[in-house]
């Protein structure tokens, strides 16, 4: 039965999770919908409910040490991690991770956010693969009911963060080892590129 939920903070996010549950939760940025990076059955459920045939979605974690973990290459991460924590995702080599994160993709998108009680449940659960919460090409949910609608019983549980409407996606950007800065999307955080 689907659960909803009222605060990343609860005990039952994390259980849900680490027992291989999907779920939509309020990120630093929208609504997303999240599994266990680490749980390869969990992520391919959670493409299937989204319906989405490719383009891996966003890593977030709480630390680089658990981005490492995962495969994420630790030069990189140095270069990237002055980005956060913050709603800034950053486009990293992937060439070592997981076949199943990265589908056919040769980098993906990461980042720390810049949210306590997101950053609690990252502690708890590890890294988690997010996507945002709609059905391709429908806009992002901001607010549960309207996720809810997307996925109805689809999935395991929904966490109550409020109406998002104020909220922007995160920026997402590539990192050169000179510092030279590709804006790939624009988002939440404004990124101004490097002085010459």
């Amino acid at each position: 039965m689907t659960q909803t939920l009222d605060s990343l903070q609860s005990e039952a996010v994390s259980a849900l999770l680490l027992d291989g549950s999907i779920g939509v939760i309020p990120t630093d940025t929208v609504y997303g919908l999240v599994a266990i990076a680490q749980n390869e059955a969990a992520v391919h459920r959670m493409y299937s409910v989204k319906r989405r045939a490719s383009q891996p979605g966003t890593i977030i974690a709480a630390s680089t040490e658990q981005l490492q973990k995962l495969g994420f290459p630790q030069a990189e991460l140095s270069v990237a991690s002055r980005y956060w924590p913050n709603a800034v995702s950053v486009v990293i080599d992937a060439s070592n991770v997981p076949k199943y994160l990265k589908q056919d993709r040769t980098s993906l998108p990461v980042r720390i956010p810049d949210s306590p009680a997101l950053l609690a449940l990252l502690g708890k659960t590890g890294p988690l693969m997010t996507t945002s919460a709609n059905a391709p090409g429908a806009p992002t949910s901001t607010t549960v009911a309207m996720a809810k609608e997307y996925f109805g019983d689809g999935i395991e549980f929904y966490v109550d963060g409020g109406d998002l409407s104020g909220q922007a996606a995160s920026t997402i950007i590539g990192v050169q080892p000179n510092g030279d800065i590709t804006v790939f999307r624009a988002g939440a955080v404004e990124i101004a590129p490097p002085a010459s």
